[in-house]
């Protein structure tokens, strides 16, 4: 694979991506010229987690006491009605296990709920397939669900979203981001749930300048173009690189592709001798790069990270091959969606927090066995 294939950040043409056609005319909208700009945007777009918590005391007070339901043990909800008819969307084709325990962990506590439900998941591939995704939303919406599981990543999730909101049913749920769009005001979708990038990346720059210091030589991987790899990639970028020194070497869009990480990784370590560590912006780059590191003989003077800490990254972790990863206790996210349904099931949706992020654990290379195991009991309580 050449490399002309990849998407070099400092110096490779942007990617006007095709918009889709949906099938059906709910779907429809134009977005013209947005495309080309919009990969170069911050997260400015976006609320932080912490900054909607302050704006919103409500926000504040309900994501604390619901926090604390994630965690305790399922009390069983009272409901005799019909079941409630959920649809997952999810991007699930990669290697890190983040989706798939999700949905494992969110219909286990449905069940400890005792709360009747009828569910049925599509595993899309990476979100960068909007085509796919709006094909099985216009699928789904025909058998009217009350609730959808969906993602908001690139541009084009944005209009899709927009539309079942202004809509009103069936009642959204967005994985995997945890900033609430600035421009939808009040008009928000019923949850965000899953781990904010920007506390997981805040762990990873105190670790980097713990362990190796400050503006050292670094290049970093990117996923996919889209909010996941700005709100990790991005901050990353801002809080590590010195403009002055050039102490990042290299940059670029590899999408969620574990081959594709491996021949940019190649090339870095090649073209830089001096490199420090890699930055990975997930689990699947990150095996990429560890493979390109090993390859190239540089286990003992190059870093890299994961990002997620799934399995595969943890027993990476174990053999020495990855030195860091930040851990998601990732079943809480799945438990969160099903508290939240319930909540919402008995009349009581007003206790449920716009957005809900659960807890992270930093792990190294040099933490013990006994650690690492305690961590895995605690993340995947239902999916192990």
């Amino acid at each position: 694979m050449c490399l002309r294939e990849y998407a070099r950040v400092r110096t490779g043409p942007n990617q006007i991506a095709a918009f889709c056609t949906f099938a059906i005319a709910f779907f429809l909208i134009s977005l013209p010229g947005q495309a080309s700009d919009y990969h170069a945007r911050s997260l400015d777009d976006f609320w932080t987690l912490y900054e909607f918590n302050q704006l919103n005391q409500k926000q504040k007070k309900n994501h604390a006491a619901f926090a604390e339901r994630v965690r305790e043990a399922a009390v069983p909800v009272e409901r005799t009605a019909e079941p409630v008819r959920i649809v997952v969307i999810y991007p699930g084709q990669q290697v890190s296990d983040y989706w798939r325990r999700s949905l494992v962990s969110f219909e286990a506590r449905l069940e400890e709920l005792r709360l009747p439900y009828e569910i049925n998941s599509f595993f899309s591939g990476s979100s960068s397939f909007v085509d796919n995704q709006a094909s099985l939303i216009s699928e789904a919406l025909k058998n009217d669900p009350d609730y959808l599981v969906f993602t908001l990543d690139t541009l084009r999730h944005r209009p899709i979203v927009e539309r079942l909101i202004a809509r009103g049913r069936p009642k959204i749920l967005l994985q995997n981001i945890t900033t609430p769009v600035k421009a939808w005001r009040d008009k928000q979708p019923f949850l965000y749930v899953g781990f904010d990038h920007l506390t997981g990346t805040d762990l990873l720059i105190h670790y980097y300048n713990q362990r190796i210091g400050k503006k050292k030589p670094f290049a970093i991987l990117f996923g996919p173009r889209g909010y996941v790899s700005r709100a990790r990639g991005n901050t990353f970028l801002q809080a590590y690189s010195d403009p002055v020194i050039t102490n990042l070497r290299a940059s670029y869009y590899v999408g969620y592709d574990r081959e594709k990480a491996f021949n940019a990784a190649t090339e870095i370590l090649q073209l830089n001798p001096d490199l420090e560590f890699i930055y990975s912006g997930s689990t699947d780059i990150a095996l990429g790069a560890v493979k390109a590191i090993q390859h190239q003989g540089r286990g003992q003077e190059v870093l890299t990270n994961g990002w997620g800490g799934g399995t595969v990254e943890l027993d990476a972790i174990i053999a020495g091959q990855l030195d860091v990863t930040v851990m998601r206790m990732n079943d809480d996210n799945g438990v969160a969606m099903a508290e939240a349904i319930a909540l919402d099931a008995v009349g009581k949706g007003d206790q449920v927090p716009v957005v809900y992020s659960g807890d992270f654990e930093l792990v190294t290379s040099k933490d013990s066995a006994e650690r690492i195991q305690n961590l895995k009991k605690r993340a995947f309580r239902y999916s192990q």
